[in-house]
């Protein structure tokens, strides 16, 4: 049973090697490695490769989920990982796809999710 609460790792990796983002194969390995190191469970995924070679992977966890969208035209990507309860951690997650991406610049927030902090619109 999952305690109702979640974090919402939200990222944009800026200023990343090219030849990481364009190699898809090694990508789509290292953001599975990330996942795995959150402690998050893998149920399934699905990916796409655009013209431009673009990708966009989304990873449904039996956590909740996580998805990377790429833009090599700007050597950047943005990416997330949404996980309920408090047995996953975001920090080593980051630190793989950092590492991975040779990621020069990070903009990230971390959203906590759960009904006391939840604002109505």
């Amino acid at each position: 049973m999952f305690k109702f609460s979640g974090k919402h790792f939200i990222v944009s990796y800026l200023k990343c090697d090219v030849t990481a983002l364009n190699n898809i194969a090694s990508l789509k390995e290292a953001l599975e490695r990330a996942i795995n190191s959150s402690n998050a469970t893998i149920l399934s995924s699905t990916d796409f490769v655009f013209d431009t070679n673009g990708y966009t992977a989304i990873y449904l966890l039996s956590e909740s989920h996580a998805s990377i969208h790429t833009y090599p035209e700007h050597n950047s990507c943005f990416v997330d990982l949404f996980t309920c309860g408090d047995h996953c951690t975001y920090e080593n997650f980051n630190k793989i796809m950092k590492e991975y991406l040779k990621a020069e610049v990070t903009n990230s927030n971390l959203i906590i999710r759960n009904e006391t902090n939840s604002i109505q619109l």
